[in-house]
């Protein structure tokens, strides 16, 4: 699946698909789909999901997904309270814990991997060819052997997961610029993310206890939801829950999200590790995995990590933590601070 504008990406997947003797089921978006349903569509059909589409993700046993798009603000008109509604339909949770509880059994294998377009290349003040540049360098193809290099960075994040699960509490401390937040990941895996499916990868991630979370966590870049940014994310948690949050812009979208079921809670806490990407290009997919930062997800849970949190979300935003003061702690040991493994 991706847009139409990937053509060439999905010609070369399909001839990788078919020499492996799998049978390919192409998806491409249309550009104006989705404002065209925002703009026309009723409640109903904006909730809407077709079985058929719940079949494939029950069903099927991968996803390619290709990602790019033609135009990164084609929602920034929308109603913020329409968005909501569209992530909020039972069929969406539906489809949303399939395709989790798949994954993490290791039945739905998946990858995503990005597509060089304009628009990715215009929200990262980059032309075309230099983005085309910008994506070789964060998924290692500038090198002679990429694959080697994944699975060195593989080994190097695993020494790295051996050391924090030899912590016995798992009572998690996270300090910052405007941030006081404690969390626990007593008893819940550590996933090594190094190029098996998101691409570029390089994170290293868990499910936190959910009802675990309290104090207070201030986001440095700006959250993106389907196009539009959420500036200056401030949240509250008491008992695992979202009390208070506020955003310099995109306040309004924000606070209809938290109202959709599970998203005021935490599925994830993950630490970027991808040294090959340096700059906040306004895309999730490369920004949660730069070094010296972290991220949280809001919503569905990583499954395979222990998460009991269900959602039809799942969305990540970013904290840098190379600034002054900025730490990690375990059990009173710190083994992070600005930005750098003390571990």
């Amino acid at each position: 699946m991706g847009p139409a504008l990937a053509k060439e990406a999905f010609q070369a997947v399909n001839i990788e698909i078919l020499k492996a003797g799998g049978f390919p089921l192409n998806t491409p978006s249309i550009e104006g789909m989705d404002e065209i349903l925002y703009k026309y569509g009723s409640k109903e059909q904006i909730q809407y999901i077709d079985e058929a589409i719940i079949k494939i993700f029950k069903e099927f046993n991968g996803m390619i997904d290709i990602f790019g798009d033609y135009n990164t603000r084609k929602l920034s008109l929308v109603d913020p309270k329409l968005i909501a509604l569209s992530r909020s339909s039972p069929k969406r949770r539906e489809l949303m814990e399939a395709y989790m509880n798949r994954m993490a059994s290791g039945e739905f294998l998946w990858v995503l991997i990005p597509y060089p377009c304009n628009s990715f290349a215009q929200e990262g003040n980059m032309d075309l060819f230099t983005y085309g540049d910008f994506i070789k360098k964060a998924l290692l193809l500038d090198k002679d052997d990429p694959v080697a290099e994944w699975e060195k960075i593989l080994n190097e994040q695993e020494k790295i997961i051996a050391k924090l699960c030899e912590f016995e509490s798992g009572q998690v401390y996270v300090t910052g610029e405007d941030t006081d937040l404690k969390l626990s990941v007593k008893g819940r895996k550590w996933i090594n993310s190094a190029g098996q499916h998101n691409l570029p990868d390089g994170e290293i991630y868990t499910g936190p206890i959910e009802e675990s979370i309290n104090g207070k966590i201030r986001f440095t870049y700006p959250g993106i939801f389907q196009g539009q940014e959420i500036e200056d994310i401030f949240l509250e948690f008491e008992d695992g829950k979202v009390k208070n949050a506020t955003a310099s812009k995109g306040d309004n979208l924000l606070k209809e999200l938290l109202k959709i079921e599970g998203a005021n809670m935490v599925g994830e806490f993950a630490v970027g590790m991808n040294y090959g990407i340096t700059t906040f290009t306004k895309n999730i997919l490369f920004d949660e995995k730069i070094s010296g930062t972290i991220h949280i997800a809001l919503g569905s849970g990583i499954k395979e990590a222990g998460s009991k949190n269900e959602s039809a979300i799942h969305w990540d935003i970013l904290k840098d933590m190379r600034s002054l003061g900025s730490k990690i702690i375990i059990d009173g040991k710190t083994i992070y601070e600005e930005g750098k493994w003390k571990i």
